[in-house]
């Protein structure tokens, strides 16, 4: 694939988004509280209820407390719990649909610091350019990466493909590629 790193200067950008579970994860709280009351009920149908209600509220206190935040601002980008200046930032690419899932499976780094939520699929892979850190980049999931990769001065990685392709496509119909055709 060719190269685009981020410009060593990036202009301003702000983007926010918070990776709010699925509503098939809110579902299954619901699931879960109901059986939690259903738990309770040989106690009493009172105490059903309000096992079920402690449960709900527990269970959705800790999803929404537990909800990771990207944010890029102009001097910082945080991820989860980690933040990084933006002068750190290497090259940074989008990732969707069988991509995505390379990058989160096969083609995964272990010391990668990992933002991942198995319910959204596009994966942004920022590099750090930090020499202190030996984190080589962080991964993240995010609902927006065209939005999230251009905020950041990258790329998604079907628009760097269709530039090779069309590179490719360039060089294979230039007359250096007929006569090298015609000598073979």
């Amino acid at each position: 694939m060719a190269e685009n790193p981020s410009p060593t200067h990036p202009a301003p950008a702000h983007f926010r988004e918070k990776l709010w579970p699925a509503w098939w994860i809110w579902l299954v709280t619901l699931g879960l509280a109901g059986t939690a009351a259903v738990a309770f009920m040989p106690i009493g149908i009172k105490w059903g209820v309000i096992g079920g209600l402690v449960a709900l509220a527990l269970i959705a206190f800790a999803l929404i407390n537990n909800t990771p935040l990207i944010e890029v601002d102009e001097d910082n980008v945080r991820v989860g719990r980690a933040t990084i200046e933006r002068k750190f930032i290497g090259e940074v690419t989008g990732y969707r649909a069988a991509a995505a899932y390379h990058q989160r499976g096969p083609g995964l780094n272990g010391i990668a610091f990992m933002c991942i939520r198995g319910w959204i699929d596009p994966v942004v892979r920022i590099e750090i350019t930090d020499e202190r850190d030996t984190t080589p980049y962080w991964i993240t999931s995010t609902r927006r990466p065209e939005e999230l990769t251009a905020a950041l001065g990258g790329v998604m990685v079907q628009f760097r493909e269709a530039a090779l392709e069309q590179e490719q496509a360039t060089g294979a119909h230039s007359p250096d590629s007929a006569a090298e055709a015609d000598s073979v």
